[in-house]
């Protein structure tokens, strides 16, 4: 038994951001994705912003999901054995629009090749490093166009995430044998591994060596990334992944979490850094929106609609949408 071809590829990037509106201003306005889903988080007692961002449909793994912390007051530290990097992939040919569009928006962008990719490195208002990849190849995913983003430099999706680790060994074992990865390349501290499905996108997993960072937090706070989000098609098939899992010995798993629009289970790998298993509803980001109002309302699952006048008392967020660059 295995997990070779239940994992299909990323379904979605989740993260603790600052503020709602800077973290909507970097997605939409600067990066060009489109917001399709405003919730709030469905754990916890306090009323938290859930923003989801991606393509016209929020199709699986071209979604970046964000939970702004910065109200309540929670921070994190980002450390080892945690997801340390939200990876993105664009056409190569895009790299030089890319590095002109963001230095145009005050940020650092650094320039560098790994595993025989070019890519830009650069940073999250809050500190969140992020890396777009340039790639050659076909992809078929359908990037949203919007403030200033054309479909010729647009995201296309997860290219996948960079993890830190103090050792790779341990790791390395839960990758290959939990989820059927394959280590395909390593340079120095940096190990790159590939997983997934030829149906799936965002097959790529990366580990860094950095054994003198601190533990990176477990909970919520802002400037982390909180989990990779891996994408089955069914319940059986979440099911027959979590049994694999446990039964190599890896067993703290949770059980199924209902999100509204998908099913997850969620997985403490060596270390501690969170990985979560995903199928998609049927009828996704439209369960509660029109395709064409998608991310214009406020979306409050039914748990939480007794406590509409919290939810009204997070900060207000300006969607008007504006061209940058």
């Amino acid at each position: 038994m295995s997990n070779e071809g239940l994992i299909r590829g990323t379904h979605h990037l989740t993260f603790c951001v600052g503020r709602a509106q800077e973290d909507y201003d970097f997605h939409v306005r600067l990066l060009g994705l489109r917001s399709v889903k405003k919730t709030v988080l469905f754990d916890g007692e306090l009323p938290i912003y859930h923003l989801y961002y991606g393509n016209e449909v929020g199709d699986e793994s071209t979604v970046l999901t964000a939970f702004p912390y910065r109200q309540a007051g929670w921070m994190g530290r980002r450390g080892t054995n945690q997801c340390r990097s939200i990876n993105l992939s664009v056409p190569a040919d895009s790299l030089g629009f890319w590095a002109d569009r963001l230095r145009g928006a005050g940020l650092e962008v650094g320039e560098v090749e790994r595993f025989g990719t070019p890519r830009l490195e650069f940073a999250h208002p809050c500190g969140i490093p992020y890396q777009l990849i340039g790639e050659s190849g076909p992809d078929p995913r359908d990037p949203w166009e919007g403030n200033g983003v054309d479909g010729e430099h647009g995201i296309r999706g997860a290219f996948g995430t960079t993890t830190s680790v103090r050792e790779p060994e341990p790791m390395d074992d839960f990758l290959v044998r939990g989820m059927a990865a394959k280590k395909v390349a390593g340079e120095g501290a940096h190990h790159h591994y590939e997983f997934g499905t030829a149906d799936g996108h965002g097959r790529v997993l990366e580990l860094v060596e950095e054994p003198d960072l601190p533990q990176g937090t477990w909970t919520f706070g802002e400037g982390t990334i909180h989990h990779h989000a891996f994408a089955v098609a069914t319940a059986e098939d979440q099911l027959a992944v979590k049994d694999h899992i446990v039964g190599l010995g890896f067993t703290d798993v949770s059980d199924v979490k209902d999100r509204g629009y998908f099913f997850s289970i969620y997985c403490r790998t060596p270390g501690g850094a969170l990985f979560e298993f995903a199928y998609s509803r049927p009828q996704g980001f439209f369960i509660d929106e029109a395709a064409d109002e998608l991310g214009t309302h406020m979306c409050i699952p039914p748990h939480w609609e007794d406590r509409r006048s919290e939810i009204a008392q997070l900060e207000s967020i300006d969607t008007e949408e504006v061209v940058v660059g």
